[in-house]
């Protein structure tokens, strides 16, 4: 299991995610609260958008996010408008600790990154690799879970890149879930997938809480209002006073505010181009 935060609104510093806030994604690497085992040490990823680029920008390292100084001097001086940041413990026994294997992935314009895993993976792998394009199977570069996931939401987007919006988005998780419950059913019955992501194309989003396991599904929340601001470790949303200009998706709140809602079970958030957001079930 892992923990990430998504940020999309006005340019803001990668720090006021990473590092400066009470529950900063760097606590979250150390002390999470909302998962059995509070360490995510096996790695870590930014990916941000730049403006007149279409590709994310990415930096991800196998060392722990609380011991890599570049991590903290880059989250310093790095400001975007769309920023993906994920902090990694391996799934023990089937995936290495290795830079390829870190989150974010990404794929032309799009990123991605995933909380959860799928414990019968193995003996989904070479079924899910086979409904792949060539494109796709040749994409690959690691072995976690995620990024076969990832490699199944790109072939339906595949020649759709410059077509971005929220329902192409969403359709395409959509239909990774439904593949990967295919499979389970098909070589796993009884197994259980996991799969808290975020897919973006930098300009809309979409993030989903789900779990086909009616015992167990790991946190995410969401937060939106008028900006969000940080004052050394003390950071806030400002209230939505009908212009809204930030949103946040993460796997703990960043902070104690009552502004955090839980994202409902097996739903989706879609967020706009113009940070409009819809709840949708998958």
């Amino acid at each position: 299991m892992c923990r990430f935060v998504f940020y999309m609104g006005e340019s803001l510093s990668v720090a006021d995610l990473v590092t400066r806030p009470e529950n900063s994604l760097i606590n979250q690497s150390v002390r999470a609260r909302e998962r059995p085992e509070p360490l995510n040490g096996d790695g870590f990823g930014l990916a941000w958008y730049v403006d007149g680029e279409t590709s994310p920008a990415r930096f991800r390292s196998l060392t722990p996010a609380w011991s890599n100084a570049n991590l903290d001097e880059l989250a310093r001086v790095t400001s975007s408008r769309c920023i993906l940041a994920h902090v990694r413990a391996a799934t023990s026994g089937n995936f290495e600790v290795s830079e390829a294997n870190c989150h974010p992935f990404r794929h032309d314009r799009f990123a991605f990154m995933h909380n959860g895993h799928i414990p019968a993976f193995q003996q989904l792998r070479r079924s899910l690799m086979g409904r792949l394009s060539d494109a796709g199977f040749n994409s690959i570069r690691g072995t976690t879970d995620t990024e076969h996931v990832f490699a199944l939401v790109s072939e339906h987007l595949r020649g759709r890149e410059d077509q971005g919006s929220c329902q192409s988005l969403a359709a395409a998780l959509s239909a990774a879930v439904a593949t990967v419950r295919e499979l389970i059913d098909a070589h796993a019955p009884g197994s259980h997938c996991y799969l808290n992501c975020v897919l973006t194309d930098g300009a809309h989003a979409v993030a989903c809480r789900y779990s086909s396991d009616p015992d167990y599904i790991d946190s995410l929340y969401y937060n939106r209002g008028g900006n969000y601001r940080c004052d050394g470790d003390r950071c806030w949303m400002e209230p939505d006073t009908g212009d809204v200009r930030a949103i946040l998706v993460s796997s703990e709140p960043l902070n104690k505010s009552a502004q955090w809602e839980p994202v409902p079970r097996n739903h989706m958030v879609l967020i706009e181009r113009d940070l409009g957001l819809e709840l949708q079930p998958i």
